[in-house]
């Protein structure tokens, strides 16, 4: 059995800030105690790392990735070790990622295509989403089975006709189901079927550069899908958890269903708290970089998403990292927009982009926490062993450093990817050691982990709800 003692350092969580050395026995928190008491108290370690004047915060939880996700004939360009590795790099000790039905297939064929892509490869604990994208009979019943076996949230997609669209009637028949099975319904809330039509005006007059993808994927379109979703919701008599809202419209309607006293809940991203349609309008083809669904969206929205974070009407900060390549991957929508594959690169910049935010005034120290850790974890049935600091939760736990500097670039990051969604902006505070289950996967700036030292780990139900 493994001893460590974090001393020195300001421990938070979601629920509270002290200053307080930390016990760690095989893997776990076994204790806290208040500093420079720990030998008073008969404590020994094999092993004591130094936290005075750091932070000494859970490990992140991001529960929206897409390691090795086929897209638009290409395929997210980190794999579950690199994927992972990256994480750890940025703090976060848990993702969970999404494992895919494809159409006339079982889910159980899916779900043990991304075990096969995972198992044995990732330096951190994961978990797994399953997206329906074949809503039937015999997927309805398998959902039941999933949810016995820890896999316990499906994503819809209202987006994505032809690939992983589902229409109002195979939706609401998920959810009823979910309501049944305890499940958590996840819901990609664009209308997908307009947005096909006004892509397809927008390449007949000539309109494909990538700015034009933020254009026709519109806020209200965005917000009538959140409605839309709320309200089937609200017949099935099911939770909602729509996944990257990035308009102040979509805020406004998941505000009104929880003012309402609805089971409804909301995750936003990085890139939609910090880019914009500035972004996806840089000259050449560089816009290609930030084509993610849903698209950016002028800065002004920014206000909504942090306000909805301050007002627990957004209550998770996932990534949503999807990263592709700006060479040969993003090329691939040369001359047409609509052919850009999806998604941004980002799972090693959440915790220090949120820590920016505390030290802009946006959140405080706590709600970082809670957004990054606590939240997820609760939502998705990994509390309490994940998301906190407390006797019998597993010792995933990050020394941060609050007054470090940094410049987030693709060259020193460590995500399998060509460039960075947040080139060359300056951020206070930096990730210094990491343990995951109590093993140090970072030291002092040094990756130490291994691929395969990650767990698969089955979850309980949402938390929100009990």
């Amino acid at each position: 059995m493994t001893t460590t003692i974090i001393s020195g350092g300001l421990v938070i969580t979601a629920a509270d800030e002290t200053r307080a050395d930390v016990l760690v026995e095989d893997g776990k928190v076994a204790a806290l105690a208040s500093p420079g008491s720990a030998y008073a108290r008969g404590w020994s370690a094999d092993r004591t790392i130094d936290a005075t004047g750091k932070y000494v915060i859970p490990g992140g939880v991001d529960a929206h990735t897409h390691f090795e996700l086929p897209f638009g004939g290409t395929s997210s360009s980190d794999t579950f070790e690199t994927g992972t590795r990256a994480a750890a790099w940025g703090g976060t000790t848990t993702v969970v990622d999404f494992a895919v039905q494809s159409r006339g297939r079982a889910l159980r064929e899916g779900l043990d295509a991304w075990h096969a892509k995972a198992e044995g490869k990732c330096a951190i604990d994961y978990a797994f989403h399953m997206i329906l994208s074949d809503v039937n009979d015999g997927s309805l019943k398998e959902m039941d089975l999933l949810v016995g076996e820890g896999v316990t949230s499906f994503k819809l997609f209202m987006a994505y006709p032809g690939v992983f669209y589902s229409d109002d009637g195979q939706i609401l028949r998920a959810m009823q189901r979910s309501a049944g099975n305890g499940g958590l319904i996840m819901m990609h809330a664009e209308n997908g079927i307009a947005i096909d039509v006004l892509v397809e005006q927008a390449l007949a007059a000539g309109r494909t550069d990538p700015r034009y993808h933020g254009e026709v994927r519109r806020a209200l379109l965005e917000a009538e899908a959140t409605h839309r979703a709320v309200q089937l919701a609200r017949v099935a008599g099911s939770p909602l958890y729509v996944v990257h809202v990035s308009a102040e419209e979509a805020v406004a309607e998941l505000v009104q269903a929880r003012d309402k006293g609805l089971p409804v809940f909301g995750e936003t991203c990085p890139q939609y708290l910090f880019l914009s349609t500035d972004n996806l309008a840089e000259p050449g083809f560089e816009g290609a970089k930030y084509v993610c669904s849903t698209p950016l969206r002028p800065r002004e929205h920014q206000a909504a998403l942090w306000r909805g974070l301050r007002s627990d009407d957004l209550q998770v900060v996932s990534t949503d990292h999807c990263p592709f390549c700006f060479s040969g991957q993003k090329e691939l929508g040369r001359g047409d927009f609509s052919k850009i594959p999806n998604g941004l690169p980002g799972v090693e910049n959440r915790m220090d982009l949120l820590h920016q935010a505390v030290v802009d005034g946006h959140i405080s120290r706590r709600r970082w926490i809670e957004i990054a850790c606590a939240a997820p974890a609760r939502m998705f049935g990994l509390a309490p062993h994940k998301g906190t600091i407390t006797p019998g939760a597993d010792a995933d736990i990050v020394v941060y450093d609050p007054h470090a500097t940094q410049t987030i670039s693709a060259e020193t990051h460590h995500m399998n990817v060509d460039y960075s969604a947040y080139e060359g902006r300056r951020v206070t505070g930096q990730v210094e050691t990491v343990l995951s289950r109590g093993e140090v996967v970072i030291d002092r700036r040094r990756f130490t982990g291994r691929a395969g030292h990650g767990r698969f780990v089955p979850r309980a139900t949402c938390q929100y709800l009990n």
